[in-house]
């Protein structure tokens, strides 16, 4: 189990959930190979720059490094697998001090949207890319998000853009919304939020062996040995993004 400072959490809940993430990622192989595939496709749209810093936000267990081995871990708390501890809403890197900023499964626990992507920019070099990962809302997204998980979809609640007041990591709460990616990346109502943005990609996944394994919080509905055919149906269901794709990948690139 990573161990974990919990009184740099903002709640129990944090130290929970981390917990959990633990116990099946050392119970699950198949997870393990299905995020190294993850991993490896986020580490295709990453730019380096000279003197420039490669940034995790919300690393968790640190498994990243795996993959991208100059990677800056870093989260809300001190753990074995974390490098530094940051604050998505006020960030510690310098002014254009990073090429790439990495959100996995994060996004949806910005209750600040607005705030934290106005840090992203600021902190990432001209051109520099951020990269996000996270649910997607086709039709099996929905049933698998909507019904099968434990945190809120959030489809109909406003998105407050920006925070009011300073957040700080002891004072924030526990936020989560998985569908404000889609909401704000693939509809047109945040369009002029977006601005100082350039959309380099929305790349829509099925994985299809990803929901099956259960995730970090259910039962795997197929063995270990079946994982290259799960790869296969991942493959034939990517061409039908609206009906199959499960995961998200947007890449923006700073004007």
């Amino acid at each position: 189990m990573v161990h974990i400072d919990r009184l740099k959490l903002t709640t129990s809940k944090h130290f929970d959930i981390l917990n959990q993430n633990e116990r099946m990622w050392q119970k699950k192989k198949t997870l393990r190979l299905i995020y190294r595939e993850f991993y490896k496709l986020l580490a295709h749209y990453i730019v380096r720059f000279p003197n420039c810093d490669i940034v995790e936000l919300g690393s968790g267990s640190g498994n990243i490094k795996d993959v991208i081995a100059d990677c800056t871990r870093t989260d809300i708390f001190r753990a074995s697998g974390i490098d530094r501890i940051e604050n998505a809403y006020e960030l510690t890197f310098p002014d254009s001090s990073v090429s790439s900023l990495i959100m996995f499964d994060v996004f949806h626990h910005l209750k600040y949207p607005g705030t934290a992507l106005a840090e992203s920019s600021r902190v990432l070099k001209k051109k520099g890319r951020l990269i996000i990962f996270e649910p997607c809302l086709s039709i099996l997204g929905l049933i698998v998000y909507g019904l099968l998980h434990t945190e809120p979809m959030g489809l109909f609640k406003k998105i407050q853009w920006f925070a009011e007041s300073p957040v700080s990591i002891d004072d924030s709460e526990y936020y989560a919304a998985q569908g404000n990616a889609s909401r704000v990346f693939l509809r047109k109502n945040y369009a002029s939020r977006l601005r100082e943005w350039r959309v380099l990609a929305t790349r829509h996944v099925a994985s299809i062996s990803y929901v099956a394994t259960g995730g970090y919080s259910k039962p795997q509905l197929y063995p270990p040995s079946a994982y290259a055919a799960m790869r296969l149906i991942d493959r034939l269901c990517n061409p039908l993004p609206a009906l199959f794709g499960t995961r998200l990948l947007i890449v923006l690139e700073k004007r």
